[in-house]
């Protein structure tokens, strides 16, 4: 099991699972998520490199916020983290609410972020996600962004069956481990816990502007690797592959969006060699990426 720790950083508390030891890999999650998502994925990394997986700001175990839900504060309070912990390096990979953070840290603080993972998400109004945004976003991000207070009041007391809705979507039914289930309902049971992590769906046209000022002002060039499943799928890549220097995109088949749960195998046959630098043969391939892998 990781240790668990709570780090004071950037005027709040994160709970923080720790395991391994090497060079630092940060992880950060998303809805309706905690730190344990990557479960699996700690496990296995851990065997060579030092992971650190928070509960992001106001989310899981980590202390209550009223404000800091944007992108640039969750990547300041990742700045933070990593420096409190002593790192002066690391591999960041995020997932959903934590691919915003983890783009502009990489942006923001090349000399810190040595490779950057990002998967199943979109980043602010970017070119590139026209397809996937045809139909307008999906239907919860203008629920949990109506009038505040409204999610939370027609949900509370119903947590669990709106929390299994997503990890059923988001694993193409196949759900996930009950002890994790668990742990994703405890920690979104509550108003004040729904409010906090509707914060976050409130503050992305911040976030928006945030990641558009940030793609004016420079590039990214540290080496990136944009994973996508389903839904999904390459938009991501193709929101990228316009302001990244070095950019490889895979498309995991059969796969919900939900990647570190739903294939975690997939996810690590793919890390592995990217976190190791063994990723040249696959840059430049285009959106989609050819690299398509279907799970065993």
């Amino acid at each position: 099991m990781p240790e668990l720790r709570r780090v004071p950083v950037n005027g709040v508390e994160l709970n923080v699972a720790l395991a391994g030891a090497g060079p630092a890999v940060l992880l950060l999650h998303g809805f309706p998520h905690t730190w344990e998502l990557w479960t699996d994925v700690m496990a296995d990394l851990s065997g060579r490199y030092r992971v650190i997986a928070p509960d992001l700001r106001g989310f899981g175990a980590s202390s209550r916020a009223a404000s800091g839900y944007d992108a640039g504060t969750l990547t300041e309070d990742a700045a933070a983290l990593l420096t409190t912990l002593g790192v002066s390096s690391a591999a960041v990979v995020g997932i959903d609410a934590g691919t915003a953070p983890a783009f502009l840290l990489a942006l923001r603080r090349p000399g810190l972020v040595r490779r950057l993972v990002v998967m199943e998400s979109l980043l602010g109004r970017l070119p590139g996600a026209e397809d996937f945004l045809a139909d307008g976003p999906p239907w919860w991000f203008g629920f949990h962004s109506a009038a505040p207070g409204l999610a939370e009041t027609v949900l509370e007391g119903h947590e669990d069956a709106y929390v299994d809705w997503f990890l059923h979507a988001g694993t193409l039914g196949d759900g996930v481990h009950p002890a994790i289930r668990d742990a994703f309902i405890r920690a979104y049971t509550g108003r004040q816990a729904l409010s906090r992590a509707f914060s976050y769906y409130r503050a992305l046209p911040e976030s928006a502007v945030q990641i558009e000022q940030a793609v004016a002002a420079t590039r990214l060039t540290v080496p990136t690797m944009a994973l996508g499943a389903r839904p999904v799928g390459a938009a991501l890549e193709r929101q990228l592959r316009p302001v990244t220097d070095d950019l490889t995109g895979h498309i995991i088949e059969d796969c919900g969006h939900i990647i570190p749960l739903h294939r975690p195998r997939a996810l690590l046959t793919l890390l592995h060699p990217f976190l190791a630098g063994e990723d040249a043969k696959q840059r430049d391939r285009g959106p989609g990426a050819d690299f398509r892998y279907t799970p065993y």
